[in-house]
């Protein structure tokens, strides 16, 4: 579809969505559980109505735990590919199927309570931000967003509609990431300088060509609504449904697959907010003998990042935080045994350097020790967070029971006051890539948070708010 911005869902007037949501409350009648009967049964009024926009992939998994909560009816369900959503299509029968969002909202708004975003990162904040706009409490898959000023305006829009919300790093809601604040706040490893992050993402091409075009756009697929947000090209195999994520016109690269994981714990238990500085430098491919290649609209294939952060009530001044990615590992820390396995997932981990001790964790937070792994059985500290039942599979249903219960009656483990500043941090990082590319080797980028802008090299500026296809405008 190529409808005119003002024409899409995202920009009703504020007389048109009065009167619908009045209509919608005037034509919906909660009816008494012992009117309706059976044991168990579970009325409307206690049902949370969800539409899943991107039903495969990480969508399929995300729509089947919205369900197994027993409090969320998936009612609807949109993707852009038949052959991404068949099996979620199957599993749900019930759910009226869409392939345009746009519609889906145009159409069925009055029946929707909720929304979840499971999209490539490139289409997220569009659509997260068109449902809160109609009142709709949101989950939006990881990152939050493709930008930096998308996700200030998501992180804004949360308070200005007062949504429920919620990113999807499942490890938000993990035990670990409360057990390394409780051990931090007990002064168990002294004060914090220094952190780590590493992955073995990416595990999808980067640092590549883009490929030739293909005449033959497989028939279950709107390439034009895939593309979404992002410059119209013509379509090449091979991108969907996941290496999409290293392209910059559409993914965030390995800070993007993994830093909402990684980063999360440190942000916790340190109280981090945003990037003060941050610079990079990046590994090349070769594509023939002493020939380095250079290819700007694709994430490289590797990648050392280190940020720094201004002092917080919990650091006694500025904090380090060195991203790695594409293989590359941290020093093995000292107090660890020579034989001794380093993080918990293999590839992944967070590790932080105090005045006192060390400690670190893996992906979602999982497996938290301190060094050496002996002091990590008798660590005792005050329990000061409340865990979420259910750990990092709880993440969901905690979402659901917030937009039941409503606007600021519950705390969420990454509602966007919390996600949407992390993933400025992360977008920050990847600044500094694309700025080693545009300088032809590395620097360091000084951060204006208020501004939303690189004070001091002005070419990567470009790259905190995108501009718009026709027909996928976010206006905030």
């Amino acid at each position: 579809m190529t409808e005119k911005p003002e024409d899409t869902p995202q920009n009703p007037t504020r007389r048109d969505f009065i009167k619908t949501t009045s209509l919608a409350a005037a034509s919906f009648m909660i009816v008494p559980r012992f009117v309706l009967g059976g044991k168990g049964y579970r009325a409307p009024s206690d049902m949370l109505n969800v539409a899943g926009v991107g039903a495969g992939g990480k969508g399929q998994s995300d729509i089947a735990n919205f369900a197994k909560s027993g409090k969320a009816n998936i009612a609807y369900l949109c993707d852009v590919d038949d052959r991404q959503a068949a099996t979620t299509v199957k599993n749900f029968p019930k759910a009226k199927y869409y392939k345009d969002w746009r519609e889906l909202f145009d159409k069925e708004h009055k029946h929707i309570d909720a929304v979840s975003v499971s999209t490539p990162d490139h289409n997220h904040a569009i659509i997260a931000y068109s449902a809160m706009q109609l009142g709709k409490g949101v989950y939006v898959q990881k990152p939050m967003t493709h930008d930096i000023w998308e996700a200030r305006l998501l992180t804004e829009a949360a308070k200005k509609y007062k949504v429920v919300t919620q990113m999807g790093n499942q490890g938000s809601s993990n035990d670990g990431t409360r057990l390394l604040s409780e051990w931090y706040d007990a002064d168990l490893i002294g004060d914090v300088h220094t952190i780590y992050c590493w992955t073995n993402r990416p595990v999808w091409p980067q640092g590549i060509k883009w490929p030739a075009p293909q005449p033959n756009i497989p028939k279950e697929l709107d390439w034009n609504l895939w593309q979404g947000t992002a410059p119209a090209k013509d379509y090449v195999d091979n991108l969907l449904p996941f290496n999409w994520r290293g392209w910059w016109d559409y993914g965030t690269g390995a800070l993007g697959d993994m830093g909402c994981h990684l980063v999360e714990a440190p942000f916790r238990v340190l109280g981090l907010q945003y990037v003060k500085n941050v610079q990079a430098s990046v590994g090349t491919v070769y594509v023939g003998e002493f020939t380095e290649g250079h290819f700007p609209e694709s994430c490289p294939p590797s990648s050392h990042i280190t940020m720094t952060f201004p002092k917080t009530d919990k650091t006694k001044g500025d904090v380090t935080m060195h991203w790695m990615d594409g293989g590359i590992e941290p020093e093995r820390p000292d107090e660890l045994g020579a034989n001794e396995r380093f993080g918990g997932e293999e590839g992944n981990g967070t590790l932080f350097i105090g005045t006192k001790g060390k400690m670190y964790a893996s992906t979602y937070s999982d497996a938290p020790t301190l060094l050496p792994k002996s002091l990590t059985a008798d660590a005792k500290a005050p329990q000061k967070w409340a865990r979420v039942p259910g750990g990092a599979n709880g993440h969901y249903a905690q979402w659901v029971e917030g937009c039941l219960a409503g606007y600021g009656k519950t705390e969420l483990s990454s509602s966007f006051d919390k996600a949407g500043p992390l993933t400025e941090a992360l977008l920050m990082a990847n600044l500094a890539v694309r700025g080693h590319s545009l300088k032809g080797g590395r620097i360091k980028l000084e951060w204006d948070n208020d501004n939303m802008k690189v004070t001091n090299f002005d070419a990567v500026n470009q790259y905190i708010r995108r501009n718009y296809r026709d027909g996928f405008v976010l206006k905030g």
